[in-house]
């Protein structure tokens, strides 16, 4: 009996051409949407994927939309848990990696990275988080934590929360951050007198604030810059 040749989808060649291109020539020789390909491929291997990653660029607008977009949105395009998952770590993936780049690092030389940074961590969050990056007397950076989650209206509370890690951690400076999930940057009333409060009681205890930070959808506020502290 004559074994029938098992015929290869017409994606396949697609795909070896698409990821030699990718490491003969780099990323840049690729669109944004087969840059998404290649990463599907991963997670979906009997499927030609061209037109939902054309799909999800259309609803996300760019590559970071699509990566940082809610499980329950990529769900709607059929997506799965592997899907979700690659997305997931890859995102992780570049967070961790721009940690890595302002740990340790100068902030007056680094500012642009501190920014890009928080983008990164913060930018499409869904809900309002409060992060403290923490300096040494050089205004090097020793440590990132999210300290609060949620709306920030419990002022007195957030201040003595802030001074008391700074000294345990032994920081000459900090550097309040916060989003705002609308993707408005613009300060409250509630955020002033937060950044006051801290400001006024990190002094007492020789700690500088550098700046507060609102991020929102690709732009940002900077107390400093503003005016504001």
């Amino acid at each position: 009996m004559t074994a029938v040749p098992k015929i290869k989808p017409h994606y396949a060649g697609h795909r070896q051409r698409l990821r030699g291109r990718l490491l003969e020539n780099g990323a840049d020789a690729l669109q944004d949407y087969e840059l998404l390909e290649v990463l599907l491929f991963a997670a979906i291997p009997q499927r030609d994927v061209k037109p939902l990653a054309k799909d999800l660029l259309t609803r996300f607008k760019s590559l970071k939309g699509v990566i940082h977009a809610p499980r329950e949105a990529l769900e709607e395009f059929g997506l799965g848990e592997v899907s979700v998952s690659l997305f997931t770590a890859v995102a992780a993936t570049h967070l961790r990696i721009s940690r890595d780049e302002i740990i340790d690092a100068p902030v007056l030389n680094n500012w642009q990275k501190i920014l890009d940074y928080c983008y990164a961590a913060m930018a499409h969050e869904t809900i309002e988080q409060l992060r403290i990056i923490f300096l040494n007397r050089k205004n090097r950076v020793i440590a990132d934590e999210i300290m609060h989650k949620g709306t920030i209206d419990h002022t007195p509370v957030y201040t003595r929360e802030v001074i008391k890690r700074a000294l345990e951690l032994g920081a000459g400076a900090i550097i309040l951050v916060h989003n705002h999930p609308t993707g408005d940057p613009s300060p409250s009333k509630d955020d002033i007198v937060m950044t006051k409060a801290v400001a006024d009681a990190a002094k007492t205890v020789g700690i500088i604030l550098h700046d507060h930070l609102i991020i929102g959808k690709g732009c940002h506020t900077s107390f400093k810059e503003s005016g504001l502290l």
